[in-house]
């Protein structure tokens, strides 16, 4: 680690004012060419630590760069995580305040509710089957307080400043068809995204770490290196198995998962 808890609490500070005053700011790595994955965390984990004293709750975490495409885009080899917190969570078929995000990008996944307690390490894919309690179709809304690409250098950000800015997320959605883990092949879920009524991109969520709930391994896993754990009732996004869809303000979105039903929003004033 090569940030102070000086720099880290400065730059959460950051974070906080751009997603509030909806203002981009330029990328954490080239300002500290040494930051490493772990700064990355401890930035985050500082941003979310100030929500959380400021009376949000956490209801669980995401799961990022899934895809070995996005990894090697990344130069990193395993995925990234973020935390979920109350206020982002929105409701199936209803539209969505664009006020709230600054480039909002629309990604598909599926979500475990955990019964139990899920915790590393030597966490296994069998661990996370028996401690979730519902699978069900999520939409996961990512967006970027840190700029996708520099101004300044013209260079995409970094891993550590996606994964300080949180895993880049801002938003889910749940669907309306839970189901027990067990009532269906998790590997072959699949869905259709359509924005303004034109199929944008489909997948079939084996995409993720060949089953999604291989994300909800890696995770426990990692988790354990800070001494933290899944709890029960916690929403864990495993990952998007389509490429992310912009979305402005007007836009009408459709995510079709065939017998496992659909998420239906908008993003409006």
């Amino acid at each position: 680690m090569s940030l102070d808890e000086k720099t880290i609490a400065e730059l959460a500070d950051r974070l906080e004012v751009a997603e509030k005053t909806r203002s981009q700011i330029d990328h954490f790595s080239a300002e500290y060419p040494d930051m490493s994955l772990e700064d990355g965390y401890q930035v985050q984990k500082a941003w979310v630590a100030n929500k959380l004293a400021n009376g949000r709750s956490r209801i669980g975490y995401k799961i990022g760069l899934t895809s070995r495409a996005m990894q090697r885009s990344s130069q990193i080899d395993e995925p990234d995580y973020g935390s979920l917190l109350d206020d982002m969570l929105f409701e199936n078929n209803k539209d969505l305040p664009i006020e709230r995000f600054i480039e909002p990008r629309v990604e598909v996944e599926v979500a475990f509710i955990l019964k139990d307690r899920l915790q590393g390490p030597n966490c296994t894919l069998y661990d996370v089957l028996n401690a979730t309690d519902f699978v069900v179709p999520a939409v996961e809304i990512i967006d970027a307080r840190i700029r996708r690409v520099s101004n300044a250098s013209g260079q995409p950000r970094r891993v550590m400043d996606t994964i300080s800015d949180n895993a880049a997320n801002a938003g889910l959605i749940l669907g309306d068809n839970p189901m027990r883990p067990d009532q269906v092949d998790l590997r072959w879920i699949s869905a259709l995204i359509q924005k303004n009524g034109v199929i944008e991109d489909s997948g079939v969520a084996a995409a993720v770490l060949g089953h999604p709930a291989m994300g909800l391994v890696w995770l426990a896993n990692k988790l354990a290196m800070w001494g933290e754990t899944l709890e029960p009732g916690h929403i864990v996004l495993g990952g998007s198995f389509t490429a992310p869809v912009f979305g402005e303000e007007g836009d009408m979105f459709q995510v079709d998962y065939g017998p496992l039903g659909l998420i239906s929003f908008g993003f409006s004033k």
